[in-house]
């Protein structure tokens, strides 16, 4: 007969820590848990190492999808197969993009020309407007002392240093244009073979999940698929809407290449935060050829637009598009681009896409059980 004192010898002997009255009991830890763990450690120092490779991926995959739902529109209208659209889209954006750059070429290499015959005499402009104002002396006065300062250290050390400076920036600069246009060929042609054929890769990525979840595991698919197009367009709406109302405002103000600086402005666009002044400086530069007034002009011009298109346009757009909220994406461009850099930026909203969807279906509806709205799947 067993006593309440004893216990069986299967279970382990709880030990007590004097003072706090707590028993723990002292149990072996599976070898799957553990195994488990340094899985997932091992898991996210791969995913961290290999992190501009998994963006430059979903960089593909969200051009791959941008081709296929293209061609899919086409072959509703045209009597072609989706694979034939994909070539016909590719045919049609290589065209625009060559007939913008035959005809609008000349004109910059002209007005480049301009543009650096005028910079001594705008500069000049510049100085004498600063000159006469408060503000501009403290400025003047803060780079003259700048420059004594300079000046008064040792000169061949300084002009040694100028040039070494000099040559690690252009070598910089080219090694950067090198790889980021290595990069994008990359990435087009990843693209286009996932566009062509996706299916494979689809089927691929579901037999990664178990028998029993890969119903579950397509439909996600499916809803990331329709979300992340639908992001698409709400951007390429928002940059069309930008692109016409720079060059608009460009042309009103007699600025040259309004048209090209427009498309431009409304490109680079795509890009958070650093976009519009990637893409309103060259506009500001070649306004510097008219003077310094229309210069001021077109940057009080370029002010004005993001202002709307960040705070009205956009939000309006992409929460009727991808029903992204616009915090979200404003902390989503933070995080990634303090963890990943410039790459991160580029892909933060649509990663919020993926992660929103994610988190309602696999957590909200499957862990917590409440019920969301369905997904209406686009045709």
């Amino acid at each position: 007969m067993q006593t309440s004192s004893e216990r069986p010898d299967s279970e382990p002997t709880p030990t007590g820590h004097p003072g706090t009255g707590l028993r723990v009991a002292h149990r072996p830890v599976p070898l799957a848990t553990i195994l488990t763990v340094f899985a997932i450690g091992i898991g996210l120092v791969m995913v961290w190492k290999l992190s501009f490779v998994l963006l430059m991926g979903f960089a593909a995959v969200l051009v791959a999808i941008a081709l296929r739902m293209s061609a899919n529109y086409l072959s509703h209208w045209l009597p072609i197969s989706p694979t034939a659209g994909v070539f016909l889209v590719m045919t049609l954006v290589f065209m625009a993009i060559m007939a913008l750059i035959m005809n609008a070429g000349p004109q910059i290499t002209q007005q480049m020309r301009q543009l650096i015959a005028a910079l001594p005499e705008a500069w000049r402009q510049v100085m004498a407007w600063l000159s006469t104002s408060t503000l501009g002396n403290l400025v003047i006065d803060q780079v003259s002392e700048g420059a004594r300062a300079a000046q008064s250290g040792e000169a061949a050390r300084a002009s040694a240093s100028t040039f070494n400076g000099l040559l690690g920036f252009l070598r910089g600069t080219l090694n950067a244009a090198t790889g980021s246009i290595a990069n994008l060929v990359l990435v087009v042609t990843v693209a286009i073979f996932l566009a062509i054929n996706p299916g494979p890769y689809i089927q691929g990525a579901l037999q990664l999940v178990p028998i029993s979840h890969r119903p579950r595991a397509a439909a996600i698919l499916k809803e990331l698929g329709d979300k992340l197009w639908s992001w698409l367009a709400g951007q390429s709406l928002d940059m069309v809407v930008v692109a016409v109302m720079s060059g608009f405002g460009l042309w009103m103000l007699g600025i040259p290449l309004a048209l090209a600086l427009g498309i431009i402005a409304g490109i680079t666009n795509a890009i958070p935060y650093i976009g519009p002044f990637i893409g309103g400086t060259p506009a500001v530069l070649f306004a510097l050829t008219q003077g310094p007034r229309d210069a001021l002009y077109v940057l009080i011009l370029f002010i004005v637009i993001q202002q709307l298109e960040g705070n009205v346009i956009m939000p309006l757009i992409q929460r009727r598009a991808a029903g992204l909220p616009p915090v979200m994406t404003i902390f989503g461009v933070i995080a990634f681009g303090v963890l990943f850099g410039l790459p991160g930026i580029l892909v933060a909203a649509p990663l919020m896409v993926v992660a929103m969807v994610l988190v309602q279906r696999l957590y909200i509806e499957d862990v917590l059980g409440d019920h969301l709205p369905p997904h209406r799947p686009l045709e």
